[in-house]
C-alpha cells in the first residue's frame, strides 16, 4: 500500500521559513515524479508549485520561483519542500503527490496523493 505523509507545517511570520516533508513508503521515490501542490482556504488547487522528476528535472511556479525548492532524499524515501521568505499569500494546505508521468504531477492527475499539512503565515 503506497502512502505519502506530509510533516512540517506549522504557522510563521511572514518573512519566516519553512521545510515540509513527505515521507513516501510503498513506492521508491526515485522511480516517480514527486510534487508538491496547494489549496488555499476557499479557493481551488493551485497548479504544482514545485515538482521533481526522477532523471533531475526540477520545476517550480512562478509565484515560488527564488523562494521555494524542492529535494529530495532517495536513501531515506523522503522528498522536501523548502519555503523561504514567506509572504501571507502562501498560506495553505500543501500536499505532496506522486505519479511515474511528469504530465500527470503537472496537471494534477497523479496518482498518489497525501493528507497535506497546513502551512499558515501569518503576524
Amino acid at each position: 500500500q503506497v502512502q505519502l505523509v506530509e510533516s512540517g507545517g506549522s504557522l510563521v511570520q511572514p518573512g519566516g521559513s519553512l521545510r515540509l516533508s513527505c515521507q513516501a513508503s510503498g513506492l521508491a521515490i526515485d522511480r516517480y515524479t514527486i510534487g508538491w501542490f496547494r489549496q488555499a482556504p476557499g479557493k481551488g488547487r493551485e497548479e504544482v508549485v514545485c515538482a521533481s522528476r526522477s532523471d533531475g528535472e526540477i520545476y517550480c511556479g512562478d509565484s515560488v520561483k527564488g523562494r521555494f525548492t524542492i529535494s529530495r532524499d532517495d536513501v531515506k524515501n523522503t522528498v522536501y519542500l523548502e519555503m523561504n521568505s514567506l509572504l501571507p499569500e502562501d498560506t495553505a494546505v500543501y500536499y505532496c503527490v506522486a505519479d511515474d508521468t511528469w504530465a500527470a504531477v503537472r496537471t494534477l492527475r497523479a496518482e498518489y496523493w497525501g493528507q497535506g499539512t497546513q502551512v499558515t503565515v501569518s503576524s
